[in-house]
């Protein structure tokens, strides 16, 4: 892969104009894998949704929030070309090869298949005991069966004042869950929680 990341910066009215076409290019410029946009959240009463969406490039995340999918991606979108104008081509380059490095990751064969004591007592737990350290347990999977957390703050608060946060698995395919609480490090332990459900419904399938 080329050493020359990012090309010329693009243009304020180009981003502002067409932040998912802007994205889009710089992919295919770069020789990079297209934007994968995932549907994170969607709250509110018919009449007032707000929609979460997250846009994935490589090794880079952003999400994004408006009251229809379209808007959410858009920004989404503009997000990340941000994060790639701020970041150095050192940073772009370094996370690129980590990524690669994880490309085959933790797939749902492997933890089917995997003997690891963590992953097994997960199968049966009933993931219901009040003041469990869900952050925790999940580091504890993450570590023994190779793939890493990553949790993403959302800016804006949930319907009913809460704070929400996302986390990212990097296994393959990638796992995103969403998470509310009182507080950052709840919603972190909530959206900890949804992952160590998800990952306990997908290892146990035959």
């Amino acid at each position: 892969m080329s050493d020359h990341l990012i090309p010329e910066p693009l243009s304020q009215a180009q981003n502002q104009t067409n932040p998912i076409g802007s994205l889009q290019e710089l992919a295919m410029r770069n020789g990079w894998r297209l934007p994968k946009y995932s549907l994170a959240q969607e709250t509110g009463p018919p009449h007032k949704r707000e929609f979460t969406v997250t846009c994935r490039i490589e090794a880079f995340v952003e999400t994004g929030m408006g009251t229809s999918k379209k808007l959410a991606k858009r920004n989404a979108a503009e997000k990340l070309l941000e994060k790639f104008h701020s970041f150095s081509q050192d940073n772009i380059a370094i996370s690129l090869r980590n990524e690669q490095n994880h490309n085959l990751g933790c797939t749902w064969d492997i933890l089917r298949n995997s003997s690891g004591k963590k992953i097994t007592v997960l199968k049966i737990s009933s993931l219901s005991i009040p003041n469990t350290d869900y952050i925790q347990l999940l580091e504890e999977i993450a570590e023994e069966q190779g793939f890493n957390t990553k949790y993403l703050n959302i800016e804006e608060l949930s319907e009913n004042g809460q704070f929400q946060s996302l986390v990212e698995l990097s296994t393959n395919p990638i796992i995103v869950c969403h998470g509310t609480g009182i507080s950052w490090s709840n919603a972190h332990n909530d959206s900890a929680h949804s992952a160590l459900q998800y990952l306990k419904i997908m290892a146990g399938r035959k």
